[in-house]
């Protein structure tokens, strides 16, 4: 893997990565609040010769691009996806009730989602143990 070094061609490469020309990096962040943003603005940061203010640092960031690599080198976690409000009132929830009640709601959840019960939570791909399927039977029975 080459090693970039310098904050331009680092903003460079991420530009390439988000699919942008110079022009439509620099109207994006123009669009977003970083004013004087150009073409040759932008030719500029990526050649070093001009040092991108905060105000396009921030636009860009909500574009997409990799702000913590662009000016360390080093790659960001990925952004968490969005909840909403009734995925965060859920959470809220099992996060107060207690534990006996919070393995009640990884039973019944998995049992919905026909999904197991992983040892850290809710496993993702996987199947329904038998017990929470019965148990889910039996309550659409009733």
């Amino acid at each position: 893997m080459q090693f970039i070094n310098s904050i331009g061609e680092r903003l460079r490469e991420e530009r390439e990565r988000l699919g942008l020309s110079q022009s439509e990096m620099a109207l994006l962040a123009k669009d977003l609040g970083a004013k004087g943003a150009t073409r040759q603005s932008q030719a500029l940061y990526e050649k070093g010769e001009q040092s991108p203010s905060a105000a396009y640092i921030a636009a860009i960031s909500t574009s997409g691009a990799d702000v913590l690599y662009i000016l360390t080198g080093s790659r960001g976690a990925p952004a968490a996806p969005a909840i909403s409000r009734e995925e965060a009132a859920f959470l809220d929830n099992y996060r107060h009730s207690p534990k006996d009640a919070q393995e009640s709601m990884q039973t019944m959840c998995a049992a919905l989602a026909q999904r197991s019960v992983h040892p850290q939570g809710v496993g993702r791909g996987c199947t329904a143990d038998k017990s929470a399927t019965a148990t889910l039977k039996k309550s659409k029975a009733a």
